[in-house]
């Protein structure tokens, strides 16, 4: 079981879980670019019950290609992005991987919403690649 541990970048929020990562994905949709402010977001999905937040956390509540909720958490004082609920993942919290403390494990295992993807951006060798999300 790997532990996981990281926080906003004013260090009011702090987050763990004790879980191995459900999946390691890059996601190139539009709204995690917006919210990245980068070409793609790297996400980390956990089992919800085993992720921890402290400290203040504010939520902007967005909608996925399905129509249903995306919560997206994030902190209210520096605006780090932080976890984000999907509605059609119940039981799944996705931490964004910028926030970890360490990230020298990661490695993606799929990329999703390529057909979004920036065309300089390069692919993952090794990960799924999907032209939107799996499922």
């Amino acid at each position: 079981m790997r532990h996981l541990s990281g926080g906003c970048l004013c260090g009011k929020v702090r987050y763990s879980a004790d879980a191995d990562p459900v999946f390691t994905a890059i996601c190139h949709c539009k709204n995690c670019q917006k919210q990245a402010g980068a070409s793609f977001s790297l996400n980390v999905g956990v089992p919800a019950a085993a992720l921890s937040v402290t400290g203040p956390i504010k939520t902007f509540q967005d909608r996925g290609d399905s129509g249903k909720p995306v919560r997206r958490k994030f902190c209210p004082e520096c605006g780090s992005p932080l976890v984000t609920e999907v509605e059609t993942m119940p039981g799944v919290a996705i931490v964004k991987a910028g926030t970890l403390d360490d990230t020298s494990w990661l490695k993606p295992n799929m990329e999703i919403y390529c057909d979004s993807a920036q065309a300089w951006t390069p692919r993952t060798a090794g990960a799924q690649q999907f032209a939107k999300a799996p499922g």
